[in-house]
Parts: structure tokens; C-alpha cells; sequence
């Protein structure tokens, strides 16, 4: 009966495994094969052909200028647009929880739009906000007296322009998961503290943050992951620019796989997966519950 069981077991299992292997195992396996070659496009033909160069190419994307310039825009992408987009997630999450009883529903939805909305549509509104001529946001700094620059054709804007898009585009998600844990904390844990003499700030800060501290894991790495893949928005608004100064290693890799350099591309992707995996290990040891 035993084998019977097993033998079922394997049967049902059987057509993802084969999915598996032929989709996602055999690929992953074989692009970090690439990785240690010096495959292009022209070898595809032949790629039994191609010569091995172990960690040469890893070597040539750390010593790649731009390479290296990509790395400074993704970090610098990730370190200010994490944690504004989980302060602003919490700070609507908890505007919706303790602030806003009419309307709420409409509310959630207008905030999580965003994140269904494509991408395309995103960047014409976009567009016409930062337009440097009769853009919405010059338009207005125009009333106070104020020029405002080309935002997406600055060296100094184009990046914190892209990171407040990012910000407005993304944060209805974490703040769906925070609100659901906000809601999922018992009333009486407040009332506790109240009755303790703890102000608002306090029983947020001390009560309900540490409470929080499985949800605020769970979006940093989510939010995290996808900001240290971030492609869509330089691809999109400024297609790196101007002068490399938003091009992101994900767009960066892209573009070495259009040149036909698949060996030095997906040397590239392997380095941002093992940041991506330092970085989430470091977050879960920092944010895990104690």
C-alpha cells in the first residue's frame, strides 16, 4: 500500500517537476554555466564551442566603469526609497486604521491603484508632473516664484525624481500588509498602555511598532527585492540618463544582453542575486522577532 501511495504521489507530481526542471532548474543551471564562459551572440550556433574563463567575468563587471556606476544608482535607489515607501505605507495604513472611518474602502483602493496601473500609463502622468516647461510641478514652484529644473534631464533630479515615482507607485502595496496588521492587533494592548499614561506617540512607538515587527520584515524584504531589481522606471522615463546617472545594474545587464554579451550579463545578474541574498539575510537578522 506504501509503494502504491508513493508511486500515485510521484505520478501527480510528475508534470512540475518536469516544469520545473525544464523551466527554471535547467535555466538557472545554464546561465550560471554562461556566467564562466565567454559566450556571446554569435556562439549560439555553436555553444559546445565556447571557452571557459572562470571568474573572468565576474572580474570585468566589478572593474566596468559603468557597471560600477549602475551599482552606486540601484544603492542609492534602495537606501532612500525603502524606507520612505515603508513611512509612508505606515503613515497611510495607520491614517486609514485610526483616522479615516467614511470612505475607507475608496481610500484603500485609490492608494493600491498605482500598483495595478502599467507602467506606461504611469510614465505619461509622469511626464506631464515633471515636464520642465508646462509640467504640473513647475507650474506650480512657477506661483511661488520659483524655476524649477528639467527634472528627468538633471544629473541632480533625474534620480530623486524616479525614487518619488517609485514611492507613489509602490507604497499602496506595504500599506495593505500593514494595515492588516495594525488591524490584527488587539484593541486592548492600546487601551493597556493608555491606562499606563502612555501618550499617542509612545504606545505607537513602543507598543505597536514592536508588534508590527513581522509585517515591517515582510515588507522590507518584498519592497527590498523589488527595489534592488528596479528596471522599468530608468527604462521607461530617462532610459538611463542623462549621463548614466539612473542607469540601474538590472538595466545595465539588460543592455549586455542586447550587445550579445551573455557571458558578462549573466555574470552581472549572479552579483545583484548574491547582494539581493546578503541583503534580505542581513534584514531578517535584524528585523527577526526576539
Amino acid at each position: 500500500m506504501r509503494s502504491r501511495q508513493t508511486a500515485a504521489a510521484w505520478i501527480l507530481v510528475l508534470p512540475f517537476v518536469i516544469l520545473f526542471l525544464a523551466f527554471t532548474a535547467g535555466p538557472v543551471l545554464g546561465s550560471l554555466g554562461m556566467s564562466f564562459t565567454d559566450i556571446k551572440q554569435r556562439d549560439l550556433r555553436t555553444p559546445f564551442a565556447v571557452e571557459g574563463v572562470g571568474f573572468g567575468n565576474y572580474l570585468k563587471a566589478l572593474q566596468d566603469e559603468t557597471f560600477r556606476k549602475a551599482a552606486f544608482n540601484t544603492a542609492y535607489f534602495v537606501v532612500i526609497g525603502v524606507p520612505l515607501t515603508l513611512v509612508v505605507a505606515l503613515g497611510a495604513a495607520v491614517l486609514l486604521d485610526r483616522g479615516v472611518k467614511r470612505f475607507q474602502a475608496l481610500f484603500k483602493v485609490g492608494y493600491y491603484l498605482p500598483v495595478v496601473t502599467s507602467i506606461v500609463a504611469i510614465a505619461v502622468i509622469w511626464r506631464f508632473v515633471l515636464a520642465p516647461d508646462a509640467g504640473l510641478l513647475n507650474t506650480v514652484l512657477g506661483w511661488f516664484g520659483i524655476d524649477g529644473p528639467n527634472w528627468l534631464a538633471s544629473k541632480t533630479w533625474a534620480m530623486p525624481s524616479l525614487i518619488a515615482m517609485a514611492v507613489w507607485r509602490n507604497f499602496g502595496s506595504a500599506m495593505i500588509i500593514f494595515l492588516a496588521g495594525l488591524q490584527g492587533i488587539p484593541q486592548s494592548v492600546e487601551e493597556a498602555g493608555q491606562l499606563d499614561g502612555a501618550g499617542s506617540w509612545q504606545r505607537f512607538r513602543y507598543l505597536i511598532v514592536p508588534l508590527l515587527r513581522p509585517t515591517i520584515l515582510f515588507t522590507s524584504v518584498t519592497t527590498g527585492i523589488g527595489y534592488l531589481q528596479f528596471f522599468e522606471e530608468p527604462f521607461v522615463m530617462t532610459q538611463g540618463g542623462p549621463l548614466n546617472s539612473t542607469v540601474s545594474v538590472s538595466m545595465y545587464t539588460y543592455q549586455q544582453f542586447g550587445f550579445g554579451n551573455y557571458g558578462l550579463a549573466t555574470s552581472m545578474a549572479y552579483l545583484l542575486f548574491v547582494v539581493i541574498a546578503v541583503i534580505t539575510f542581513i534584514q531578517f537578522r535584524l528585523l527577526r522577532e526576539k
